[in-house]
């Protein structure tokens, strides 16, 4: 008989309490195990027959149920955990009547626990036979239809815990999410760099041009900002003696949702002192390339259709990419002395958007005049940042979109920032550092006077005051997780590498519960 997920839920509710009757807790507190299923496929999982029978290999582990065949007067059981299955075989000559009782109360997704032996089936399948069998929890929700390949992408985001128990892969992601962030750590740990925690919570916005939350401290009745990026608390610990410092930190940007941005993320951010952007741009060669190996096996990753190889990284100046990517259609390509002259931006942009029309961007429009430098990221992003394929370091950003980076000493238009691109999206950004504290503070002024909902709106006056202690020279870089982990484990979204990421409330305002009686 077909029940619906509210005949299930009260069926499942019956059997408990037969359960209970039986003598078992219904919530018990604990259980003991020696191995988890994964623990026996991995040490035991080419053992064979003989070998098991001679050695009567003892074992008790636990598992949610996902598989459930009951035959007479024994059955077979699929138990889950740890990312691995393992079989077990209860027969009612061995358990006994109560125990064999409660086998037959037991649903899909049940969890429970066993005491038995190591054995091989007649075809061959490593086995628990059972001599002991414990309840541990009852599901009284039904796994998915089709537990095995959850495909409701909604159901997966909104309810993480199903997609984890249906989906083999998408558990994976979560596991190589956390040894790229182990990874991390150990590369620089390994090179005499500190972790720190720094505040989430600001009195000032700052470290990136990016639309705050803002929630407020009752006690100190302030307003306080949720973190753009921890950069300028980092710095302070560089101006304090903290010669290489990191911290893996949560940031939170009020701004849209999409394939690669989700408002809560995840960036590893650290800073070098005595060094300049360049020794950064060596130092991600290496870790790119060292930590996709460790972490898939190889330099050359899967990504969709690509096959993205982290052993080379291309590198291009920002000016260099306009001038390799600028489309045909749009007449001849800008020449670097062009994109350098006083005007040519300007000049170059205007033609673009010439020829783009009607179809083009309307960017002037939207944003007003614009600096040469403002021109410049514009006309990268506009036609070469998706082109950046192959894992690619881009240097040497206009001075007018970098208010935290060093000017070049032989032109001052440009700063000493670099970007690392793959598959078009950015996953790293860094600089040499700005130190001087009166054109820290003129390049924040000038920002503020701008406007826009994007930059901040107060001038960090301790921020400045600790550069006026001085700072060293320094490097400093902040590195997305989030994107990293799409590129390393194949997720074409965000959102599939972000346990819990947010989403638009479901429609109709609160859920029931699934004890209420509409709904289960």
């Amino acid at each position: 008989m077909q029940f619906e997920p509210r005949d299930q839920f009260e069926q499942r509710q019956k059997k408990l309490e037969q359960i209970q009757a039986l003598g078992h807790a219904a919530y018990p507190h604990e259980f003991r195990w020696t191995h988890t299923p994964a623990a026996i496929v991995a040490e035991f999982g080419k053992a064979e027959a003989a070998e098991l029978e001679a050695k009567k290999v003892e074992v008790r582990t636990a598992g949610r149920i996902v598989s459930y065949r009951l035959m007479g007067k024994a059955g077979f059981v699929h138990l889950q955990g740890s990312g691995a299955r393992i079989q077990i075989y209860v027969r009612k000559d061995v358990v006994g009547e109560a125990g064999f009782a409660l086998f037959h109360l037991l649903d899909m997704g049940d969890s429970v626990g066993v005491r038995g032996h190591l054995f091989r089936t007649k075809t061959n399948e490593l086995s628990v036979w059972v001599e002991e069998l414990t309840f541990l929890s009852k599901a009284f929700l039904p796994l998915p239809e089709k537990w095995h390949g959850l495909a409701d992408v909604e159901i997966r985001y909104r309810q993480r815990y199903l997609d984890l128990i249906a989906n083999e892969k998408s558990r994976e992601v979560f596991v190589t999410r956390a040894r790229i962030t182990q990874e991390l750590r150990k590369f620089f740990d390994a090179r005499g760099y500190i972790e720190v925690e720094t505040p989430m919570m600001h009195p000032v916005v700052g470290g990136a041009a990016a639309r705050p939350f803002v929630t407020h401290h009752n006690t100190l009745d302030i307003d306080l900002f949720m973190r753009i990026a921890p950069e300028l608390y980092l710095k302070r610990l560089t101006v304090g003696g903290f010669d290489r410092v990191y911290e893996i930190n949560r940031n939170f940007r009020n701004e849209g949702i999409s394939t690669q941005h989700n408002p809560e993320f995840t960036m590893l951010e650290f800073y070098e002192a005595y060094s300049n952007y360049r020794d950064l741009m060596d130092l991600n060669e290496e870790l790119f390339a060292e930590l996709a190996k460790k972490v898939t096996g190889s330099t050359v990753v899967k990504y969709g259709e690509l096959e993205l190889n982290f052993g080379k990284m291309e590198r291009l100046s920002m000016r260099e990419a306009i001038i390799k990517y600028w489309p045909a259609e749009a007449g001849a390509a800008p020449t670097a002395e062009e994109l350098a002259a006083v005007g040519g931006p300007t000049r170059i942009g205007e033609r673009y958007n010439a020829w783009a029309k009607p179809a083009g961007a309307p960017y002037a429009a939207a944003k007003g005049v614009l600096s040469a430098g403002q021109w410049i990221g514009l006309l990268f992003e506009t036609f070469a940042e998706a082109k950046l394929v192959q894992p690619t370091i881009l240097y040497d950003f206009p001075t007018d979109i970098s208010p935290l980076s060093k000017q070049k000493p032989d032109d001052p238009t440009l700063t000493e920032r670099f970007e690392i691109y793959v598959a078009g999206m950015e996953v790293a950004n860094g600089f040499s550092e700005l130190n001087d504290p009166a054109e820290q503070e003129r390049r924040f002024l000038a920002q503020i006077a701008q406007g826009g909902d994007e930059v901040p709106k107060q001038l960090d006056v301790d921020y400045i005051r600790a550069l006026a202690h001085g700072m060293p020279p320094t490097a400093g870089e902040g590195i997305g997780i989030d994107r990293l982990t799409m590129l390393l484990t194949d997720s074409q979204s965000i959102r599939d590498v972000i346990l819990f990421p947010q989403l638009r409330p479901i429609a109709g305002g609160a859920e029931e519960s699934p004890n209420s009686a509409e709904t289960a």
